[in-house]
């Protein structure tokens, strides 16, 4: 994998898009109708509601709850995330969960281990979940390269996609990821949403996950 800018982002820089990839789906949401609220996501049995709860789970729920739920799920974070989305969908108003994402633009919460870039990437990508589905403009394709830059071989295998062969080349950014002999040309949106298993490129066939 190589990016052709090669850069090391400062962690203000990070946070600055980080803020910003916020207030823009606050922004977007405030748009929504309770139909649009209710549209499948690109994230497997949630609606755009369960993504948004989602991302504002850690502003909404403390240490100590987040940790009782995880081992009441037997420390399988993917069942607990799901539980808890759906709990608080089933609780919380389309309006209280934006006003959650809304009172947290500036929240300098960072996923565990994943500092500034896990922020940045957690907004990004649960952003695309909502967009794709509804036509929605993405985030810019220089905050989505911020991301993909910072995508190893390890984020690759929990996603399980596989760049076998591949040289992914950036249309819209200064970047590109793979080593392989055959190029393929997409943009940065597409280049995520292929990395994180979400969606195959345009001439790919579906990834195995």
């Amino acid at each position: 994998m190589n990016s052709e800018k090669n850069t090391h982002p400062s962690a203000e820089l990070i946070r600055d898009e980080t803020f910003a990839e916020r207030a823009r789906m606050v922004g977007l949401l405030d748009e929504l109708d309770s139909h649009d609220w209710s549209v499948p996501s690109l994230c497997t049995g949630w609606r755009v509601r369960e993504v948004v709860a989602h991302m504002t789970m850690a502003y909404r729920h403390g240490g100590l709850r987040f940790f009782v739920g995880l081992v009441r799920h037997g420390f399988r974070f993917n069942d607990f995330a799901d539980h808890v989305a759906h709990e608080d969908t089933s609780t919380l108003t389309d309006v209280a969960l934006l006003s959650a994402l809304r009172e947290n633009i500036r929240n300098p919460w960072r996923p565990p281990g994943g500092g500034p870039v896990g922020a940045l990437s957690h907004d990004v990508i649960h952003g695309l979940d909502i967009t794709e589905p509804l036509g929605l403009a993405p985030a810019p394709a220089e905050r989505i390269r911020l991301v993909l830059e910072q995508a190893g071989e390890k984020n690759l295998a929990y996603f399980g996609t596989d760049l076998t062969g591949l040289r992914l080349i950036a249309e819209d950014a200064d970047f590109s990821m793979g080593t392989g002999p055959r190029e393929v040309r997409a943009s940065a949106r597409e280049m995520l949403l292929t990395v994180t298993g979400r969606r195959p490129l345009p001439d790919q066939s579906p990834s195995q996950r």
